[in-house]
């Protein structure tokens, strides 16, 4: 339904839908519409963490709630970034300045993510982070108007890592996507590697659009670390996990650990050629009946089954809802401040909860990826290693860099 990629896309989900919500004061809500825009990777290499998936995942949360919230419409845009900040930056601001978007949801890659969650505080706007990882959202690049939402790098090191190292994986050679979320992911899982005594060999950086991954790959097995550490995502990862097997760098001993690693990821590398990678996520679809159920809803509309970006894409949407019914209005600070008090209990989250500095801390889960012959069908892909408690899943405020946090 995309008319340019630059163009956003309109769909409007309002009368007829109603499910009994209270009426609200007409001043309540401004231009008399909540709209809600998608700023995602529709075409490139992160669409399968995004893209099409976490535009249904936000149309769900709308009209489960009932297409209206206070009275009013709820909207929802659509725009494809390119995974270009210029790009992103452009349509953040046409969407806040003209068409008066309320909320930016998703925001896959990270250097746009923090691009973006700064203009949401000039313009007193919220952006709500689903797709990209770097802790710098709730450090240095925190702000009052953003929050960081399904996981972060910080808690995929601390699973991720940490399992490794407890497996023996005490030398480790990165091999690491150069942008912001390469960096922070590479630099979060050092600090877990070195803190529990293991060693760092080297790195090698790798442009974002790079597709062969054969040099650096080279350089990372002439390392002989123990641990060679993906610090990248996408299709990009998905290629170097393929280069690695056929180089024979697991087979010599190596470990491969998949630092960022998608469901969408295992289902095109295959159960013969992912087995063994440890992983840690915030969501999986067969965790419980209330994961099972609301991915099956979701998997009718895509023919695959939801990751944590798109569980996250829908459960912090409609927390975003609610906040707003709650406050009584969609103004940003009191949306965010009903949005921080109120606790997050549904399939994505139990008791999770919004922190001054943005972060929603609920706990994280270390999987492995099953063999061929432990897997009962499609889609079932992992086997449960260890439960990461959320206050513990997430860098402490303690040790926070965000110029939001009052220390002492």
């Amino acid at each position: 339904m995309r008319t340019a990629r630059r163009s956003a896309l309109a769909v409007t989900l309002a009368a007829g839908m109603g499910f009994g919500l209270a009426a609200a004061h007409a001043d309540g809500i401004s231009a008399n519409v909540v709209k809600i825009g998608v700023l995602t990777d529709m075409s490139g290499q992160f669409s399968h963490e995004s893209g099409e998936g976490s535009v249904t995942a936000v149309r769900m949360a709308i009209e489960d709630f009932g297409g209206k919230v206070l009275g009013k419409p709820i909207e929802l845009v659509v725009a494809d970034h390119q995974n270009k900040p210029d790009v992103a930056s452009t349509i953040a601001r046409k969407w806040f300045d003209v068409e008066n978007v309320d909320m930016i949801a998703n925001l896959i890659n990270s250097s746009i993510a923090l691009s973006v969650a700064q203009l949401a505080k000039d313009k007193d706007r919220i952006a709500i982070v689903n797709g990209s990882g770097s802790s710098r959202l709730t450090g240095a690049g925190c702000t009052p108007n953003s929050i960081h939402y399904a996981y972060d790098t910080y808690s995929l090191a601390k699973g991720t890592g940490a399992a490794l190292m407890k497996a023996g994986g005490t030398s480790w050679y990165f091999l690491t996507a150069d942008y912001a979320f390469g960096h922070a992911l590479e630099a979060d899982t050092t600090a877990v590697v070195k803190a529990l005594g293991g060693t760092v060999l080297g790195a090698s950086r790798y442009p974002i659009e790079t597709s062969d991954q054969s040099s650096f790959l080279l350089q990372a097995q002439a390392s002989k670390a123990k641990v060679i550490g993906l610090a990248g995502s996408g299709t990009v990862f998905v290629n170097a996990v393929k280069a690695a097997q056929e180089f024979g760098i697991p087979q010599g001993g190596q470990t491969l650990a998949g630092l960022l690693v998608w469901i969408t990821d295992i289902k095109g590398l295959g159960l013969q050629t992912a087995q063994g990678l440890v992983l840690t996520n915030a969501f999986y679809w067969d965790r419980d009946d209330e994961t099972r159920a609301w991915s099956k809803r979701f998997a009718e509309r895509m023919k695959r089954m939801p990751h944590m970006g798109d569980a996250g894409d829908y459960s912090s949407t409609m927390h975003y809802l609610k906040a707003i019914q709650a406050a009584g209005t969609d103004d940003a600070k009191a949306v965010m401040a009903k949005m921080r008090e109120t606790p997050i209990n549904d399939f994505f989250a139990k008791n999770g909860r919004i922190r001054e500095d943005g972060r929603m801390v609920h706990d994280m889960y270390v999987y492995e990826v099953k063999k061929p012959s432990e897997s009962k069908g499609e889609w079932d892909y992992y086997k449960l290693r260890a439960v990461i408690p959320g206050d513990e899943a997430f860098r402490s405020l303690k040790d926070s860099d965000c110029p939001l946090v009052k220390k002492g």
